[in-house]
């Protein structure tokens, strides 16, 4: 662990007994005057808001220190480190076209002019798409080759048991399987910049360009995994049908919804219980790898809530990479989660990584363009993604409704 790492977790702790203090003051406020001071709670968004920074700079300093570094890797093979300045200094930064060894492509070059990008640009971008879209960090990623990936779920089971040594065996029952194919679609980013820019050699161009692309990539994937039509895009997490029907009597393909009793709101008594309740509606087996899923609004409720013995449910992560825990299990925060309102869907708890599947057509294609918009140079690059849940046993919801 780094002096800096340290000193951010140190800080962490300290914030959060401030604000569990200060939630102590605004709970002892309402109870003698009916509701807390105007002062109280705005100390308490303060400090709610200094949290999230504090966790996300210790979680970041943690990530950055155990992150490969891809140029020096790279810089060892010669060879590679050609190609790489070819396509770099070469197309991206003046247009020429080249010829690339087809070995360090992801795919083949396009016929209209654009280039398949090198495999350690790939690569370096589906990091950076690892470290900023929170349901592909969580969920199974596959890379496929073709238009199409299915996969098949047992959803029956088969008939098994015990038996004497010369008793009758049976003839067991065939499993019943379901197909499950994540739809595909295609994303794409249009990053830009001056010529000007892109000949001063002091300017990192692939860093640029690798951070440009990420961020545009991760800012339409992650909104597609929770609320994706699977129309041309993912299938969304929260576009299935929602069943109040366990998992031994709902229909496959349907996520079991929890409900609050409240339109709109938690219980007016035990709001917590509720959370406790989704936790054991999941098969154990799920759950050791299971986390919350939420936005920032919502957990900003979450934070003050109490057991009956006045400990609180939420911990910030205050060892090196932890997260923030809530009922002992890990806390992401998704942007593209609803806020609270009536009959939302606010609140996940899965195990992603069974639950969901992200699907990868490997490859990402650059098509250089300085003709559009001078006197900018635009690289319009695409890759094809897909994604479904792919095991509903694995993923719960809240809604705030009756």
């Amino acid at each position: 662990m780094t002096l800096e790492t340290k000193e951010a977790l140190e800080n962490l702790t300290r914030s959060f007994e401030t604000f569990k203090s200060t939630n102590d003051e605004r709970l002892v406020e309402i109870e003698s005057k009916g509701k807390a001071d105007i002062l109280t709670e705005e100390k308490l968004a303060r400090m709610g808001k200094e949290l999230d920074q504090l966790q996300a700079k210790a979680n970041g300093l943690h990530a950055a220190s155990n992150r490969p570094n891809l140029s020096a890797k790279h810089s060892q093979d010669t060879v590679q480190l050609e190609k790489k300045r070819q396509f770099f200094d070469g197309f991206i930064r003046k247009g020429h076209d080249i010829k690339l060894d087809q070995k360090a492509l992801s795919t083949t070059v396009d016929t209209d002019g654009g280039f398949a990008v090198p495999e350690e640009l790939d690569h370096l971008i589906e990091k950076r798409l690892q470290d900023l879209s929170p349901i592909r960090a969580e969920a199974n990623v596959v890379a496929i080759g073709s238009s199409t990936y299915k996969k098949l779920v047992n959803v029956g089971g088969i008939t098994s048991g015990w038996i004497s040594e010369t008793g009758a065996r049976v003839e067991t029952s065939t499993p019943t399987l379901q197909e499950v194919i994540p739809p595909l679609g295609e994303i794409y980013a249009n990053p830009a910049a001056t010529q000007t820019m892109l000949d001063d050699a002091n300017f990192n161009v692939e860093k640029w360009l690798s951070e440009e692309l990420a961020e545009e990539f991760s800012y339409q994937e992650n909104d597609a995994f929770v609320n994706g039509s699977g129309v041309n895009k993912p299938k969304g997490f929260l576009q299935y049908t929602v069943s109040t029907a366990t998992d031994d009597s709902r229909t496959f393909g349907e996520i079991q919804g929890l409900k609050t009793g409240v339109s709109g709101d938690w219980a007016v008594t035990d709001p917590s219980d509720i959370l406790v309740d989704m936790v054991h509606s999941m098969k154990s087996g799920y759950r050791g790898d299971a986390k919350f899923y939420m936005n920032t609004s919502l957990l900003a409720e979450i934070r003050k809530f109490k057991d009956v013995d006045g400990n609180y449910l939420w911990r910030p992560g205050l060892e090196n990479g932890a997260s923030s825990t809530l009922l002992g299990y890990p806390v992401v925060e998704v942007a593209d989660m609803p806020v609270k309102a009536a009959s939302s869907l606010s609140l996940c708890f899965a195990n992603m990584r069974r639950a969901y599947t992200v699907t990868d057509r490997m490859g990402t294609r650059i098509l250089r363009d300085p003709y559009s918009n001078k006197p900018y140079v635009h690289f319009y690059t695409t890759k094809r993604v897909g994604g479904a849940v792919t095991n509903d046993q694995a993923i719960k919801l809240l809604q705030f409704a009756l």
